[in-house]
């Protein structure tokens, strides 16, 4: 860190400040500083008004001070924010709003305070949110393709081009900062500290006396912290991107922060600490430390999921505690919290879906099925948006798709539900769904693939062919992939999450758990004769073999449609697509019409 450019830089913010003031902005001594000072003098940086008591920085200074001159911002904004639901499932994280101004907007306009307006978002989830920004602020958003499936040193990586001969700050789009602490020139790299008192989790620094960073632990006790924003000079940057994309490009890295090459090159690098006072920088890590913090999301977080939850158990928002982000399914997003000391879980429905559900249906369904206890237990369910509030089952876990005594036990399930003769007035109409997902990939001008067109026509031939068969009616699950079976610790089976459930041949449900557990063609026979108890007749194996083909095709075109909704499920399109075209050709082959 350059101290003669930090007394430059703060005699040309302040001509007023006094021996005694650098002292504390530098964190020096007043001997070192009144040295300092001198030495600037000397060397014609600064001039001294002594009749004034002040100092004024010469033209000389000035060009020295050039060389620091900040060239611009990158805030990264493309997180999703899981320890923010459900807040931060309709707004980024960096848009919730603290004491009435966004927290991103509050770091944007301390930037151009500083007069740095050459300012990058990197965006990923909820891009479209951030637009406003380029016009009200004259941003750039850059987008960072891997945000869904990579951390910060991904991000880092992507909008490593932003970063090259610039000296630029790196700061998050959830930070909170008091105070400006930005300025026009910065004299060396730095990260700003926290000193937190007690056991942290916090990245922990030691730096010498200059403030130079020697070593970086994860976790410790009475510790300066990294905590808030970062400066990178264009000097550091030379020897910290080499070393940032050789660890993005090192197996086993997807999951790594940025600052974990600081913590695995500190020794090549030249990095400070820039200390902070207390209660200057914020990171709020869920959301009852912001309602510590601010007290409006304490009863009114302007949050739909909250409101319902408030009104539904009739407690203020205050009540609802230990928020926590459940695993995103593929169709809704879905969030645990505690009311009265009970855990519920709410499903909040996820972008699109009243296209491609009918929740009026799911909500029948649940209807018929209680009779058999085998559902999760709702406390409350909206047909028109599909809003669901359900009791959270403490120490349950999910099926193992590869333990077939698991298996076992969620085809007894299956068969009680098949065989209860309970009815509702839909169906599931594999012909009309396909027809209708196809249409809307069309629409969207999608690119299928090379040989859909063969394909297709092999769907159309299992449909008249299954058609024909003229195959038994009853409630079907449809969604029954292992996930959906819940193992309560007393031993009893629920199946869960009804939203595609519907009249149908029985045996849908058994091709369908088979191609969403990943099963080759021979697990699949088992798990056909593990439900039925029995060996299978022909028929009932071109049935299964059927819908496994046609369920492949159907959630493989629902995948597709998903991807103009900036939802990708990676392999799972090309696996469904194969199962297709496997089940297809399996039917052909052992039972030729």
């Amino acid at each position: 860190m350059d101290r003669y450019g930090l007394i430059c830089r703060s005699i040309y913010e302040d001509s007023d400040v006094t021996q005694r003031e650098l002292s504390s902005i530098l964190g020096i001594s007043l001997g070192s500083v009144n040295k300092l000072v001198g030495e600037c003098l000397k060397d014609g940086l600064i001039q001294n008004h002594s009749e004034y008591g002040k100092y004024s920085l010469t033209e000389k200074g000035m060009e020295y001070l050039e060389q620091y001159r900040v060239d611009g911002a990158v805030i990264t904004a493309a997180g999703f924010g899981s320890r923010f639901v459900p807040l931060s499932f309709e707004t980024p994280k960096g848009l919730l709003e603290v004491f009435g101004e966004r927290m991103i907007e509050r770091q944007i306009r301390q930037l151009h305070e500083a007069g740095i307006t050459n300012i990058t978002l990197i965006v990923g989830y909820l891009k479209e949110k951030f637009e406003y920004l380029i016009d009200k602020y004259n941003v750039k958003l850059f987008y960072n393709p891997e945000y869904t499936c990579k951390s910060t040193l991904a991000t880092v990586y992507q909008g490593r081009e932003l970063f090259y001969g610039k000296n630029m700050y790196l700061l998050v789009s959830d930070n909170w900062i008091r105070n400006n602490m930005f300025h026009t020139y910065e004299c060396g790299s730095w990260y700003s500290s926290v000193y937190m008192e007690g056991d942290t989790s916090e990245w922990c620094v030691t730096a010498n006396k200059k403030g130079k960073i020697s070593s970086i632990t994860i976790g410790g006790h009475d510790s300066w912290t990294l905590y808030g924003p970062a400066f990178l000079s264009k000097d550091f940057t030379e020897t910290f991107f080499p070393l940032l994309e050789s660890d993005y490009h090192r197996p086993g890295t997807e999951q790594c922060y940025w600052e974990h090459v600081l913590l695995n090159y500190i020794d090549k690098l030249d990095f400070y600490v820039n200390c902070q006072p207390e209660h200057q920088v914020y990171e709020f890590e869920n959301l009852e430390e912001l309602r510590l913090f601010d007290p409006k999301y304490r009863n009114h977080s302007d949050n739909e999921a909250m409101r319902l939850v408030s009104q539904v158990f009739h407690v203020k928002e205050s009540a609802i505690r230990n928020i926590r982000c459940l695993k995103a399914g593929m169709t809704n997003k879905s969030f645990l919290f505690e009311v009265n000391n009970e855990h519920y879980i709410c499903r909040i429905p996820g972008p699109g879906t009243e296209l491609l559900i009918n929740r009026k249906e799911e909500e029948a369904s649940y209807h018929a099925v209680e009779p058999l206890d085998i559902t999760e237990h709702i406390i409350y369910f909206d047909g028109d948006n599909g809003y669901k509030i359900a009791k959270y089952y403490e120490g349950s876990r999910n099926a193992d798709a590869k333990n077939w005594d698991d298996i076992a036990s969620c085809m007894a399930l299956l068969r009680k539900l098949h065989q209860s003769e309970l009815t509702v007035e839909h169906h599931f109409n594999l012909r009309e769904r396909i027809n209708f997902y196809e249409k809307l990939c069309q629409h969207h001008e999608l690119l299928l693939f090379e040989d859909y067109t063969e394909v297709r026509g092999w769907m159309n031939h299992l449909l008249d062919r299954v058609e024909r068969l003229n195959r038994p009616c009853c409630l079907s699950h449809i969604d029954s992939v292992a996930d959906n079976f819940l193992f309560l610790p007393d031993g009893t089976v629920r199946l869960i999450d009804w939203e595609y459930s519907a009249m149908h041949d029985p045996l849908i449900d058994i091709s369908m758990c088979s191609i969403y557990s990943y099963y080759d063609a021979e697990e699949l026979d088992r798990l056909l004769e593990v439900y039925l108890e029995r060996i299978p007749t022909p028929e009932e194996r071109i049935a299964t073999y059927a819908y496994a083909a046609l369920g492949g095709f159907l959630w493989c075109l629902w995948a597709v449609f998903k991807s103009t909704e900036g939802e990708e499920f990676g392999e799972y399109t090309i696996i469904m697509y194969h199962y297709a075209k496997h089940y297809y050709k399996r039917i052909a082959r052992l039972f030729p019409d």
